[in-house]
Order: C-alpha cells, then sequence, then structure tokens
C-alpha cells in the first residue's frame, strides 16, 4: 500500500490538510477574542472543558467545534454572541484536502457518480477499519487527533451513499484491492461484507475487475466522473499530494470511453458478488 495515496481526498502528504476557510476564520475569530481576553489556551481549555491542544486545534481550523462550543466559551471571550453567529456559518469540511473540496461540492449534487480504483478502495466504499489502517500507515505518521479528523471527513462524505437514493453511483474494483488484506483477515472480511452490503442498494453497482483480465483502459490510473444536475460530465484526477478538477468537454469524453469499456471487462454485479463471496469464504 502506497503510503501517500488515499482515495478519499483526504490529504496524503507530509503534513495537515488545509482547513476550509470557514474553519479558519472562526478559528481566528477565537483566537483573538481569547488574547483579547487575555487567556491562555490552557485557560481557556479550563473555562470550556477542553484540553488545550484541542483549543489550539479549533484555532488553527484543524477541528470542528463542538455544537456547544460556543455556548461555553461565550461567557469566556466578552459575551458579544460574535461565536454563536460565526459558528452558523462554519463548514463541516476536517481531513478534506484543499485540492479534493471542489470536487466533493460537486458530489454532493450529483446524478450519476462513477469510479474505477485500482490502489485501493475508494473513500466512499471504506470501512472505519481499513481506512484507520490506511491513516495508521502515513508517512510523515499522523497523530491520533489527526486520524481521527480524517475518518470524521470520510464518514462525513459517505452519507452520500444513503442521503441521495436518487444519485446512481458505479464503482469498479481491482480484485487484488481485496486480495492485498489491508488491515488484516479480520479488516478484509469485514471489508466484504460491506461490499456486499452496499452493492445490494437499489442505486449502487459494485464490480470487480478480475486479475485475469488482460490489458485495460484502467492502466493509466484511477478514473472517477459525475453527472451534474443540468446532464454536464465532469472528472476528477488524484496523485499522491495533488488534486484536478477536469472540466474540458474533449478530456472527459475519453475517461468516459474508458470507464464504459472497463465497465464491459470487469464481472457484472452478480457475477462480483459471487467472487465476493468466495474471496471471502477463502479467509
Amino acid at each position: 500500500m502506497t503510503a501517500n495515496v488515499t482515495s478519499g481526498g483526504t490529504f496524503a502528504g507530509g503534513g495537515e490538510p488545509e482547513p476550509s476557510d470557514s474553519l479558519k476564520t472562526f478559528g481566528a475569530v477565537v483566537m483573538a477574542l481569547r488574547e483579547f481576553s487575555g487567556l491562555s489556551r490552557e485557560e481557556l481549555g479550563a473555562h470550556v472543558g477542553l484540553s488545550q491542544h484541542t483549543v489550539a486545534s479549533i484555532e488553527q481550523g484543524r477541528r470542528m467545534p463542538d455544537p456547544d462550543f460556543a455556548e461555553r466559551a461565550e461567557p469566556h471571550l466578552g459575551g458579544t454572541g460574535a461565536l454563536r453567529k460565526a459558528l452558523r456559518h462554519v463548514a463541516r469540511q476536517p481531513g478534506l484536502a484543499s485540492w479534493f473540496r471542489q470536487w466533493a461540492r460537486q458530489e454532493q449534487t450529483a446524478i450519476n457518480l462513477c469510479t474505477y480504483e485500482c490502489r485501493l478502495i475508494p473513500g466512499l466504499l471504506q470501512t472505519e477499519t481499513y481506512a484507520r489502517a490506511l491513516f495508521e500507515e502515513r508517512l510523515p505518521p499522523l497523530s491520533n487527533e489527526e486520524i481521527e479528523d480524517q475518518w470524521t471527513a470520510r464518514a462525513e462524505r459517505q452519507k452520500l451513499l444513503r442521503e441521495r437514493p436518487n444519485t446512481a453511483f458505479s464503482f469498479i474494483l481491482d480484485e487484488h484491492l481485496i486480495l492485498r488484506q489491508t488491515g488484516g483477515r479480520e479488516a478484509t472480511a469485514e471489508l466484504i461484507d460491506h461490499l456486499l452490503e452496499v452493492g445490494n442498494r437499489r442505486n449502487v453497482e459494485v464490480q470487480v475487475l478480475p486479475l485475469s483480465t488482460g490489458m485495460h483502459p484502467g492502466v493509466s490510473g484511477p478514473i472517477e466522473l459525475l453527472e451534474t444536475p443540468d446532464n454536464r460530465w465532469l472528472a476528477y484526477a488524484e496523485g499522491q499530494a495533488t488534486g484536478q478538477l477536469i472540466t474540458d468537454p474533449k478530456a472527459v469524453s475519453l475517461l468516459q470511453q474508458r470507464y464504459a469499456k472497463l465497465r464491459t471487462q470487469a464481472l457484472t454485479p452478480e457475477e462480483s458478488r459471487g467472487l465476493l463471496l468466495r474471496l471471502r469464504g477463502e479467509l
């Protein structure tokens, strides 16, 4: 497993994900009010029941404050109501890389989402055990707090599968993603059970591209496509520390052709289910 790839928009390089603008702004407000009130982070933390490290994470825009934070902090930071008003506009995007957020916004309203992956299980399909196995192998290593932020971001994004029943999801997964047994046998068994459950939903198709497949259009890397409500198609490409939203119709059309060919070369959803059940039994 490549330690710098996450297939889910969370930061994979040496450092923390860039916070959303609203989180950074809220954090700056907290810091300014705290300093104006003459409090240290440790002192503010004692007032609101948080560690100084958690207060620091909020001020730096790396952590989403809990809903009661503003209520607890306001009496100690001037009581102006500024925190309560600012908190209403904070976007919950902890752990999402800055380059991925534009694609993540498009996902929220897409009517079709298509994903081919050859590196690791796509973020929308990962179990918590699988995702944490990836996070724990990161280089440079992540702190416990960063791992929590990354999983929070991924779990939040996965709500798409439950909350958008009218969106059609298509996933094509290389068979070796299962055979690699990321996280161990138990984690792989849990992952297969999850893939089988998700694949049973009316709006979700999970296909496996078997190892026996020869040359195929996915040898150049993963493919992500979506269709917007106004029937435009967009694509996304992600590297180890970069991502690109692709809007050029010719480039998108090329990726659509490759994805369509992959769909014909992969096992059908029913055949894929059979293969997953067989792999589950062999663990």
